[in-house]
């Protein structure tokens, strides 16, 4: 079983972890130390025990607003997918209905002639306008 050493609150602590574990004993030795360098500096002196609680103490309150966070989340989370899961065995919705105008045959008759006699007008303004060969 490895030893490490670690450093909290400016102590020396020679701690046995399991093989493979060393990455997450230093992990958890920088925040309690970060906890105790804290206290330290608000507080100042303090016998070991009592900064090793202390720092520990804080530790556990973020540890628990984290874990209420967690809580949380992981409910709204599973409201979310209970939606999900409503939405996605819903039917699909009705298409929109669009109306497409519709122009009346006589209408489109009507049309149909006015552009005929426009074209013919306008062949026999061309004709008018060129010159006459004779």
């Amino acid at each position: 079983m490895p030893e490490q050493t670690i450093v909290i609150g400016g102590k020396e602590f020679q701690v046995a972890c399991q093989e493979g574990e060393e990455h997450f004993l230093l992990t958890a030795a920088r925040m309690l130390d970060a906890e105790a360098q804290v206290l330290l500096g608000q507080i100042g002196r303090m016998p070991e025990s009592r900064m090793l609680l202390m720092a520990a103490l804080m530790l556990a309150d973020r540890t628990a607003g984290l874990e209420d966070q967690l809580r949380d989340t992981r409910a709204r989370l599973a409201e979310r997918e209970a939606e999900l899961a409503e939405l996605s065995t819903r039917p699909a919705p009705q298409p929109d209905r669009v109306e497409v105008p519709v122009v009346p045959a006589r209408l489109r008759e009507s049309l149909a002639e006015m552009a005929a006699r426009a074209e013919a007008l306008a062949d026999q303004i061309e004709e008018g306008l060129q010159p006459r060969q004779g």
